[in-house]
């Protein structure tokens, strides 16, 4: 008999009652040290107190407004992440993959107010995740994800990650747009060099088509800077944003140029809930935080420090890791062939650190930005401790 609340996940066997700061409390009392951060979204940790005020002073004036209303907290987060990215436009929405599929919308509009009907697909990469809807799972293009949910939504191409000349090759006349996480989160945090997102960049200005990121995960601080792509020194012409951005309250994000966004007018997308005031009031108190005077800064020395350590650990445990992927505070430990990943995470997670796992054997590291010295000493511990002594499993003989 199936349960009351659909089984669309393998859950772990512990339930959380509440949380501070990098630390969640469960039920029966156990503390955990929170690395995996509801998979990148709590990025200022729990009851944060700017974001808890935030949230009951606003709940106490209103909660939901529709969007044929003005809604002043929407503008001035507009306005806000405006100032500090290459965007000229938002549109606000509930989640990741709704950001996504607002730029995938976008994405045509543009070719067909620009008289290019026929230019809709999306050029994508392996082991890409954008998201759950029916388009998403198609853009990401995941056989795991795909199975049983066939037709597949067409309109995307998929290349390895990384591989100009595939990209190249993968333009045609009814090429629209290049959809590329600069860090892939559920893809075995593997993070594109500077050089190939400058290189997709000029692709896009040669060919004509939109550069649209991925930053759901890796946006909103995550790497040391706004969003990831910042690094690289490129500007996109659209992007999507959801998780940290409000620290735990669901809300995504679809920015852009004025250039891109030009034929989404009224009519062409809405949200019921997108963009209400509690989000806002929310969103708004995460940027306070956020665009605080050397806050970025010290998240991006603090990603230094837990990279040089994780490589320390990863020479240390050549049985357990073979590789530290990522950057910032957005890390993947990759397991050698014998090793599960998913066996690590459930270590960790005994001896009170929480990690996740990802694509491709890889532990899953993310803190929240708050993270201090004493929390990432703890969790290396943890790491040593739970990986000593683990020799890899051998292949079974034919």
């Amino acid at each position: 008999m199936i349960p009351a609340l659909m089984p669309t996940y393998a859950r772990a066997n512990v339930a959380f009652e509440r949380g501070e700061g990098a630390y969640l409390y469960a039920s029966d009392g156990r503390r955990f040290l929170d690395f995996a951060c509801g998979i990148g979204v709590t990025g200022l940790g729990h009851a944060h107190p700017h974001l808890v005020k935030a949230l009951t002073e606003q709940g106490k004036k209103l909660w939901h407004c529709s969007n044929i209303f003005q809604i002043p907290g929407q503008q001035r987060l507009a306005e806000r992440l405006v100032a500090r990215s290459f965007a000229e436009t938002v549109f606000f929405c509930n989640s990741g993959a709704e950001a996504i599929e607002g730029g995938i919308k976008l994405v045509r509009k543009y070719h067909d107010d620009s008289g290019h009907p026929e230019r809709y697909r999306i050029i994508t990469f392996h082991n890409g995740f954008h998201g759950r809807t029916l388009a998403t799972i198609a853009a990401g293009g995941q056989e795991k994800h795909l199975k049983g949910f066939a037709p597949v939504v067409d309109g995307f191409d998929h290349v390895a990650y990384e591989n100009l000349n595939e990209v190249r090759a993968a333009v045609t006349a009814e090429t629209a747009a290049i959809l590329v996480e600069p860090v892939q989160g559920e893809g075995g945090l593997r993070a594109a060099r500077p050089e190939f997102l400058k290189s997709l960049r000029q692709v896009c200005d040669e060919f004509g088509l939109l550069l649209f990121l991925d930053e759901v995960q890796c946006g909103m601080g995550r790497t040391g800077k706004l969003f990831a792509h910042e690094w690289a020194g490129i500007k996109p012409d659209v992007l999507s944003t959801a998780k940290a951005l409000g620290g735990g309250f669901p809300i995504g994000a679809l920015l852009a140029t004025e250039k891109a966004a030009v034929g989404m007018t009224a009519g062409t997308h809405g949200s019921t809930f997108g963009g209400n005031p509690l989000a806002m009031a929310v969103a708004n108190a995460v940027l306070d935080v956020m665009f605080a005077d050397g806050f970025l800064d010290q998240v991006a020395e603090k990603g230094e420090r837990l990279g040089r350590r994780h490589d320390a650990l990863v020479r240390a445990r050549p049985r357990v890791f073979s590789e530290l992927r990522g950057m910032g505070l957005m890390r993947g430990l990759k397991c050698v062939d014998g090793v599960t990943a998913a066996d690590i995470v459930a270590k960790l997670r005994d001896r009170g650190l929480l990690t996740v796992g990802s694509g491709d054997n890889v532990v899953r590291i993310m803190p929240p930005l708050i993270v201090e010295d004493r929390h990432m000493e703890e969790a290396f511990a943890i790491l040593e401790g739970a990986t000593e002594g683990i020799e890899p499993a051998k292949a079974a003989k034919a």
